[in-house]
């Protein structure tokens, strides 16, 4: 939102602006009755913020919830679309079961799951809801995560789970790691906010609704600015669409009903990298390879190899983007053979080499 707010006062003038980044949970802060400012950007969080925001008797464009503040001008995200966007990705990949994650504490956390909510039923399903719970102490958190456990595995699978905020999707997770339930394969689950850093944190990396917070910044301030001018502006909220999803580990894979392609799957995740065969996978399931590619592709559209190469090319792609390791340490962890191999087998397979996807994401 800071970008977006950058972006818009480098092409219409720059303005004196006090930046004060504040915990949601903190008071008003004193100087605010005696400010002599023209406007203000505000995220606000309590009905005491809102008082004094609305005191302070200038201009001000509220960014996060209007909750608090309704009367005052709103830019921010549409949660319909969100939560409509989530249930398509499920549906585009086969899933008919549905679950969703989150905190009921926020108007828009709630909108996101009732347009989740009403697409799922839309295609004649049903969701399973879970409230969030909030934990202050290592005690709490293990008792919420036990909870959670327990929740989860109640659940038919597989199914395809919306958390309404990033941190909730990391629960989730945790949990199922902890509970041994496969992720993407029985339980499916989609973040929203996508803040890269806790998403890439995530085993496996979590997908997630990709916000367009900058656009957000850039017409807030451009309403502002009208304000401050004397104009007048729309009482309607402006809602900015979220700029896809970036889809990850935790939720790239189509629904697996085959028992046995399940069971090939999860050895490809826990194995790819130590570089297990499909002859020693067969050997594990008690199939032969004409029935174990048959059964796969069934499945998946693609055979046990290429399934392997999948897995393999996205861990490489994750450690290119993610860290500074050489093509060789790469090729090592991801069980290539030899550097040689994965430079020729990256570029046949996406027309460039790694170092220069490297270069490109960053």
């Amino acid at each position: 939102m800071l970008a977006g707010v950058s972006r818009y006062l480098r092409s219409h003038g720059t303005w004196s602006t006090f930046l004060e980044l504040r915990a949601f949970e903190s008071a008003p802060p004193p100087w605010l009755a005696g400010w002599d400012g023209d406007g203000i950007l505000t995220r606000t969080h309590s009905a005491e913020m809102a008082t004094a925001i609305l005191a302070a008797g200038v201009p001000a464009v509220e960014l996060r919830s209007t909750n608090h503040s309704p009367g005052l001008p709103f830019v921010g995200m549409d949660n319909a679309l969100i939560g409509h966007g989530v249930a398509e990705h499920f549906l585009n990949r086969g899933y008919r079961r549905f679950a969703s994650y989150t905190l009921d504490t926020e108007s828009f956390f709630r909108e996101r799951v009732r347009n989740f909510v009403s697409r799922v039923e839309e295609a004649g399903s049903t969701c399973a809801l879970l409230p969030a719970l909030g934990e202050n102490s290592p005690t709490d958190w293990e008792q919420h995560q036990a909870d959670l456990i327990r929740w989860l595995e109640s659940l038919e699978k597989p199914v395809g789970i919306f958390a309404t905020n990033d941190q909730l999707a990391v629960r989730l997770l945790d949990a199922c790691r902890r509970a041994g339930i496969a992720v993407p394969e029985e339980v499916a689950v989609v973040g929203c906010e996508n803040e890269e850093t806790l998403c890439e944190f995530a085993s496996p990396t979590l997908t997630s609704v990709k916000f367009d917070g900058e656009t957000v910044g850039y017409r807030a301030a451009e309403m502002l600015d009208r304000l401050m001018r004397g104009e007048k502006v729309s009482s309607e909220p402006v809602l900015i669409p979220p700029k896809g999803i970036e889809v990850r580990a935790s939720s790239d894979e189509f629904v697996i009903e085959d028992p046995v392609v399940l069971r090939a799957v999860k050895l490809i995740r826990e194995r790819a990298f130590t570089g297990i065969g499909v002859g020693e996978i067969c050997d594990q399931l008690g199939l032969s390879r004409s029935t174990l590619e048959r059964r796969m592709k069934a499945s998946l559209q693609r055979g046990t190899k290429d399934e392997m190469l999948r897995v393999r090319f996205r861990e490489v792609n994750r450690l290119l983007r993610n860290s500074d390791l050489t093509i060789e340490t790469i090729a090592e962890l991801t069980g290539f053979t030899h550097a040689h191999y994965l430079q020729t087998s990256y570029r046949e397979r996406y027309g460039m080499t790694p170092g220069e996807y490297r270069k490109k994401s960053r």
